[in-house]
């Protein structure tokens, strides 16, 4: 039984989504992740993984049966196109040496036939940054999360906690004041290696393991 992913293009209709789930579900497929939006002409574009397909073309055959559907695509998921993830929330400056040193380092990762990918969104205040955190437990294929300001702690370090129990994120923070540094991972001052470290935490091809660390400050 295979893991496949499918696009379906559809007219946008009242209870298209219903009937497209209600197929699959009857093949005994689960749908290990979703992204539905609609575009400037008013299609529906629906992004699907799939685990345990017995027969896809049959699978593809019934969807088109449908009459608002106008295509089904095939093609690979979201994981293995875009790889882990790496996200930077903080301050301007510092996010951009963080991002420097990620990007570098993922390069060295990436031409190995690795596929890691950076993110970064510079934010200012405690409740941005905390709501932020919160949010990446709904954000898909986040290894790790860098935070990168002057001032980290309150609001923030309890979403970190939070961020903790729900998913296996690596945390690392850069050496600041605030009660942030107590709960993140990776403590390290040098903004560019902090990057540097968060890729190398998370890479398949790096022999690096945190665990080992006889300190978590750098």
């Amino acid at each position: 039984m295979a893991n496949v992913a499918i696009t379906i293009l559809t007219m946008e209709k009242l209870g298209v989504l219903d009937e497209i789930t209600r197929i699959i579900s009857s093949y005994n497929v689960n749908i290990s992740y979703t992204h539905l939006f609609i575009d400037k002409n008013d299609n529906g574009s629906i992004n699907l993984e799939l685990e345990n397909v017995n027969d896809l073309q049959v699978l593809i055959d019934e969807l088109n049966s449908i009459e608002a559907i106008k295509k089904v695509s095939i093609h690979s998921s979201v994981s293995d196109i875009y790889g882990k993830r790496i996200i930077i929330f903080g301050g301007g400056s510092q996010v951009s040496q963080v991002a420097l040193g990620a990007i570098t380092e993922a390069d060295r990762h990436n031409i190995r036939g690795e596929r890691i990918s950076v993110d970064t969104t510079p934010l200012v205040g405690e409740k941005e940054i905390a709501e932020a955190v919160n949010g990446l437990a709904r954000l898909p294929r986040v290894s790790a999360l860098v935070l990168a300001g002057s001032l980290m702690g309150g609001s923030i370090t309890t979403a970190v906690k939070n961020l903790k129990k729900e998913q296996n994120i690596l945390v690392i923070s850069l050496n600041m004041p605030g009660s942030v540094v107590d709960v993140a991972d990776l403590v390290i001052t040098d903004p560019i290696q902090a990057g540097v470290m968060a890729v190398m935490s998370i890479s398949d091809t790096a022999i690096f393991d945190i665990n080992k660390l006889k300190t978590n400050k750098f």
